[in-house]
């Protein structure tokens, strides 16, 4: 299937490693013209050497500066597609995170996403076309008792979203959010593979994935590939229909209409 996004220009924060670096291939490999996004100085050039393809672009975008940094980097880009996909879980408890790890949380996850989509945003106007996904997680809807700050700025991320597609309504901008459950990542499948040996269930990944996706309906974890898959879909024009949703990609983990 042709997405059409040769021509179109994407930003995809955090694209120096992870699910955004994938995210950001496949957008190139689509035709897209992508700015491949690093917080600190060398992680786009290194993460665009890498991908063989993208353009690198640097600034912390947790902080206002930073995003100015930012800004200034992509000066000169007319900007189409932005992906805030950049946010971090940090570890907390209710009693083990104080007034400044929920501030954190708050940067890292909402006013890092904010802060672009005010800068950017202005031009998708009077262009009347652009496309904005911000990459949130199932927990929004269903938070676990850990982590409270991570959740709630997720959460927070969540109501942002639909808050600004009532902003583009009856324009050509589209916003949505993508809410994936646990992804198969190295850091994910290395701890699993820790416990599921401790726990005698195989020494393979293949021993052990099913025991971990026990209560996941298709069997297996959703791969970060399928997440770059239905982020490139969404953020072309055949997705002109798709607007001010949140759409979850859990393997229907996530057992709620709505």
């Amino acid at each position: 299937m042709d997405l059409r996004l040769q021509g179109l220009t994407a930003l995809v924060t955090g694209s120096h490693r992870g699910t955004g670096m994938i995210i950001a291939n496949h957008l190139a490999r689509e035709g897209a013209r992508v700015l491949v996004h690093g917080l600190q100085p060398g992680q786009a050039e290194d993460a665009v050497k890498t991908l063989g393809c993208g353009f690198p672009v640097t600034g912390d975008i947790t902080t206002d500066v930073g995003a100015e940094d930012l800004f200034s980097a992509c000066a000169g880009e007319s900007l189409d597609i932005l992906i805030n996909n950049y946010g971090t879980a940090d570890a907390g408890t209710w009693e083990t995170s104080d007034s400044d790890d929920w501030i954190t949380a708050y940067q890292k996850n909402v006013l890092s996403a904010q802060r672009l989509i005010r800068h950017f945003l202005p031009a998708m106007r009077v262009k009347n076309w652009g496309r904005i996904i911000n990459l949130g997680t199932v927990g929004s809807s269903r938070p676990n008792a850990r982590m409270p700050q991570y959740y709630a700025a997720k959460g927070a991320l969540a109501t942002m979203t639909i808050s600004l597609a009532k902003e583009t309504a009856r324009s050509g901008i589209r916003v949505n959010l993508v809410s994936p459950g646990l992804i198969l990542t190295p850091e994910v499948e290395a701890a699993w593979l820790a416990r599921g040996r401790k726990a005698g269930w195989g020494d393979t990944w293949e021993d052990i994935e099913p025991k971990v996706a026990e209560d996941i309906p298709i069997g297996r974890i959703v791969r970060r590939e399928e997440v770059a898959y239905l982020v490139a879909f969404l953020v072309s024009p055949l997705a002109d229909a798709l607007h001010g949703q949140n759409i979850r990609i859990d393997g229907g983990a996530t057992d709620m209409l709505t």
